[in-house]
């Protein structure tokens, strides 16, 4: 057994521009879990982003989407975290990553930043990288300089078709994570193709 997660960060970029983008996928995950739970999300000023509480197999857990802007996720994750005392390790990141392929979804715990500046920032107000990531693979462009343009891009049909399988994926081992089954989420979501 480890820590049951408490909190799930979903990360992404506020506005209407950005819904639709590889960087975005953090937030896709979050409102799936609010809409299945019939949570919504609300503004909280005082977290610096939209949260809500769902209750999953009868364990209760927060769901939080920073409006900060990736680069000040750490923000809304470490004022929320504090105020209901939450321990990082019992933190769930979901974010993009270009090492997976698109509809590929992996959990992690800690470990670097990886380049993401969501994750650096967290990490930095956390100070701490002893926190739980769900990677949501978006694939790469292959060349270094095209990164920030396809993370702010909108996925073809076949990759966000992709994507939301993983999200799929993923959302059916929410349940165990809460309940601090992490071996037997891990072992489920890894042996999915």
């Amino acid at each position: 057994m480890t820590a049951a997660i408490e909190l799930i960060v979903g990360l992404g970029n506020p506005g209407q521009q950005y819904d639709s983008t590889r960087h975005n996928v953090g937030f896709w995950f979050v409102d799936r879990l609010a809409r299945s739970a019939g949570e919504p999300l609300r503004a909280a000023r005082k977290f610096h982003g939209d949260a809500a509480r769902i209750v999953l197999g009868g364990i209760g857990c927060r769901l939080l989407k920073p409006t900060t802007f990736m680069n000040r996720s750490g923000q809304a994750t470490a004022a929320l975290a504090g105020f209901y005392r939450i321990n990082p390790a019992a933190i769930l990141v979901v974010h993009d990553d270009l090492d997976l392929a698109p509809g590929v979804a992996r959990l992690k715990r800690g470990g670097g930043h990886g380049g993401h500046n969501g994750l650096r920032d967290i990490m930095a107000q956390l100070g701490v990288q002893a926190f739980a990531r769900l990677r949501i693979g978006i694939g790469h462009p292959g060349d270094r300089s095209q990164v920030t343009p396809f993370v702010l891009g909108r996925p073809d049909a076949d990759q966000r078709a992709a994507l939301h399988a993983a999200l799929d994926e993923a959302q059916q081992v929410v349940a165990a994570l809460l309940a601090g089954e992490w071996d037997r989420a891990v072992r489920t979501l890894h042996s999915r193709t």
